[in-house]
């Protein structure tokens, strides 16, 4: 049944925005340049390899040496507007269409983060990965990764339709109010270095 849930939402989500992500593309193209999607590989269920899809929001601007410059400096004027609004995530809806992603679930984070878990932490990869999960509406990125974590493994053990269609419901809430897009004293995350690690001493300089 989640399964069914997510192809049919994603699907007719990805009809009606049609016009929405043309106009997101050429303002990409046109204030950025190509590519206009961004691709990395994230572990998926079982922490396997997943390509995934999002717009676009930051300049590929480097220093002298060749090496990309903080997220504070690369994240764009429309970069921002695009994660304010969550539009930059509506290319993982073909990741929900391939399967690869479910539209609730723990939020797929970085390849090099899986040595770095806890046993209880690596619980997160039990299930698909989502577009929004519990996480994100009890703070995004304004929580500690263990406060995340915590949360994710939570979801694992009680997940549910009824608590999926709770998760939409409120993520639809914290979209329209912008909460939670950064962690404080950064344009984005801090990089998890392990449990017990001060984060933020080194910031995450990647999308």
């Amino acid at each position: 049944m989640k399964r069914a849930i997510d192809v049919t939402v994603a699907a007719t989500v990805l009809l009606v925005c049609l016009p929405v992500l043309g106009i997101v593309a050429l303002a990409i193209a046109w204030r950025m340049g190509r590519p206009v999607l961004f691709r990395q590989q994230r572990p998926g269920l079982g922490g396997r390899p997943f390509m995934l899809y999002k717009f676009r929001t930051m300049a590929d601007i480097r220093d002298v040496e060749g090496r990309l410059l903080p997220d504070a400096e690369r994240l764009t004027m429309l970069g921002r507007l695009l994660r304010r609004t969550s539009v930059d995530e509506l290319p993982q809806l073909w990741n929900v269409l391939r399967g690869d992603m479910s539209l609730v679930g723990p939020r797929p984070l970085l390849m090099q983060y899986l040595d770095r878990y806890t046993p209880e932490q690596s619980r997160r990869h039990n299930v698909k990965p989502g577009i929004t999960g519990w996480a994100q509406i009890h703070g995004r990125n304004a929580l500690s990764w263990e406060q995340k974590f915590a949360l994710d493994v939570w979801y694992v053990d009680h997940g549910s339709l009824a608590l999926d269609v709770r998760i939409l419901a409120a993520t639809a809430l914290k979209v329209a109010g912008g909460r939670g897009i950064s962690a404080a004293s950064c344009a984005t995350m801090f990089e998890f270095q392990g449990s017990g690690i001060d984060s933020r001493e080194e910031p995450q300089w990647n999308h």
